[in-house]
């Protein structure tokens, strides 16, 4: 077992950590699906600006349960999360694969559970990597597959979408009210995160609320409302902004929110599997299509 020093992360750990996130997750996107996959796929360089922003903005309001891992001084891995309200929040967790195996990965996760102790709640977003999953069904985590939905949107399919806005920082509130409906808990202040980095579509109407932020290429990042139409809404909102022509993906699915698939499908998208969303002591979310490492 290699002797490995875990110590709280500091801001200038980030990049070298941002560096084994990019390379160590095992990720599908729709530039690089017609690959042979599941294989390391590099994170673009926008992401992994987007990545770092979010880990900083984590050593600032949850410095508790962010953790790097180093041998011989030389950082191998790390693992960031969050507590929002009474639930447990992983959002990043690698360790270099050379030093895999060697026990560092149950130590950074030991680290970061300890920042939880006192939630009801935890929840985090997998690859299919077995050494991995095993390590979190063993912490107690239940495994819920997750699939995705990708191709190029039938415009013919597009429905008349009514009721949705455009959205603001003025509308936080009503966010975080549809949070701990759907999931049981508010993202606070993530959304100011999410907000600097997506467009935000609303609903907000006596027959159901529900928002969505959706990133350039159409995809829905993060989607979260209080009944399932609602939800199917904003997802079409988000499918015509796709580029003409051009594939999107729609990740994160679990069985719980089928009504997405139906809406990928008519659409004329495909359905594929990737990953695990890992709960403990609670449901999968619904309606609900979690960001990949805010949640």
């Amino acid at each position: 077992m290699t002797d490995a020093l875990v110590r709280p992360l500091r801001e200038e750990d980030l990049e070298a950590f941002g560096e084994i996130t990019a390379t160590s997750y095992h990720e599908v996107d729709q530039r690089t699906f017609q690959r042979s996959w599941p294989e390391p796929v590099r994170r673009p360089p926008g992401r992994n600006s987007a990545w770092i922003d979010r880990a900083r903005a984590a050593l600032r309001t949850d410095p508790g349960g962010c953790w790097a891992a180093e041998v011989d001084g030389v950082l191998v891995g790390g693992a960031v999360s969050r507590v929002r309200e009474l639930m447990w929040i992983l959002a990043s967790f690698a360790v270099r694969p050379d030093q895999q195996g060697q026990g560092i990965g149950a130590q950074l996760m030991a680290a970061a559970m300890h920042h939880g102790r006192g939630c009801l709640r935890g929840m985090f977003a997998a690859s299919a990597d077995p050494g991995a999953v095993r390590r979190y069904r063993l912490a107690g985590f239940d495994l819920h597959p997750q699939m995705f939905v990708t191709g190029v949107v039938d415009r013919s399919a597009i429905p008349v979408v009514e009721r949705v806005r455009e959205g603001t920082a003025a509308d936080v509130d009503l966010l975080d009210s549809v949070d701990r409906r759907t999931r049981g808990a508010a993202h606070l202040s993530d959304h100011e995160l999410l907000l600097a980095q997506f467009r935000l579509v609303v609903v907000d109407h006596t027959t159901g609320s529900g928002y969505a932020y959706v990133d350039d290429t159409g995809s829905p990042s993060l989607l979260a409302a209080t009944n399932r139409r609602t939800a199917a809404q904003l997802m079409w909102e988000a499918l015509a902004s796709s580029p003409p022509g051009e594939q999107v993906s729609v990740h994160h699915v679990t069985a719980a929110n089928a009504w997405a698939l139906d809406v990928g499908l008519a659409a004329r998208m495909a359905i594929h599997q990737n990953g695990y969303l890992c709960l403990r002591r609670m449901k999968p979310p619904t309606p609900y299509l979690h960001h990949g490492s805010l949640l």
